[in-house]
Order: structure tokens, then C-alpha cells, then sequence
């Protein structure tokens, strides 16, 4: 039988377990998450720069979504968390030409976002759940593996140029 006195400990100790769980990052198998030594401003000046690098191959900057200045606007206060949307038109307009819907989930995003302790991330959608999970969510599920591999090496790239 539980007493009260133990009931509240073990409340209390839930408690700070959904605290502490709630403060961590998650830890989705399909989210890749980099610590950066640079700021967000300058993350986010390398990681469009790497991008801007394989123009030649067909990749772009789409656009960034600064919700942390849409916060502000609005009289809310965000640490600094920025959406960067990216992608290869030359890969992904044949697939949405024949899978509209598919334009709903994709070009994949990236987002880099500073922590309550000050430490800055970038947290992007790993090319294996893109392609295993994303596009089969459309009927799409025969992409190469080695389409997979090529777009898993210029993620990391991309990423790699931003964080290290």
C-alpha cells in the first residue's frame, strides 16, 4: 500500500522526470542535430553559403522563416530559431510534377535554434527518413539507394560547413 508521504515523493519525482524530459532534445531517429561553434547569425551565413556552393549541381535557397522575429512582432519573446528552406529543383520537379501533393512536405528545411543554455543547433531531417518515410507517405518508395547515400553526403556537407 502506498502511503501518502511516498505518493508525493514518487509525484514529485515524475514530476521533474516530465521536466527534464520536456527540456531535452528530442531524440527522433529521423531529426539529425549538430552543435555549431559559430552564432545562429553566422550558422546561418555558412550553411546558405554551402548550399550556394552546389548551385552548379542544381541546389538553392528557398527562403528563411525567422520565427523568432514573427515572435517579436507580436510582443513574444523566442530565443533565435530559423527555418531555412533548401533544395534541388533539378531532383525534386520531376517527382512533384508527378506527385503534387509530395510539394506539401518538401524541400526539406533545416533549422538552426539557440538552447536555453546558449548553445546553438542545427536540426534537419536525415535523407533516410526523407526517402523512407516522407516519400512513401506519397507512394513514392523506389528511390535508389544510392540517390539516398548521394543526398545523406551533401546533407552532411552542408551541415558539416555550417556546425564545425
Amino acid at each position: 500500500m502506498t502511503t501518502p508521504r511516498r505518493y508525493v515523493r514518487e509525484v514529485v519525482i515524475l514530476l521533474a522526470l516530465f521536466t527534464l524530459i520536456g527540456s531535452a532534445h528530442a531524440a527522433d531517429p529521423g531529426l539529425i542535430t549538430k552543435q555549431s561553434r559559430y552564432s545562429v547569425k553566422e550558422m546561418i551565413e555558412r550553411f546558405i553559403a554551402a548550399i550556394k556552393a552546389k548551385e552548379p549541381a542544381g541546389f538553392m535557397v528557398f527562403t528563411e522563416i525567422d520565427h523568432a522575429a514573427a515572435a517579436k512582432k507580436f510582443g513574444l519573446d523566442m530565443l533565435p530559431r530559423t527555418v531555412i528552406v533548401f533544395g534541388n529543383p533539378k531532383i525534386g520537379t520531376p517527382v512533384m510534377q508527378k506527385t503534387p501533393l509530395l510539394a506539401i512536405d518538401v524541400p526539406p528545411k533545416a533549422l538552426v535554434w539557440q538552447g536555453d543554455d546558449g548553445k546553438v543547433w542545427l536540426t534537419y531531417n536525415s535523407a533516410e527518413y526523407l526517402f523512407g518515410t516522407v516519400y512513401p507517405r506519397h507512394g513514392l518508395t523506389s528511390t535508389p539507394s544510392t540517390a539516398v547515400a548521394a543526398f545523406a553526403e551533401a546533407l552532411d556537407g552542408f551541415s558539416d560547413y555550417a556546425t564545425k
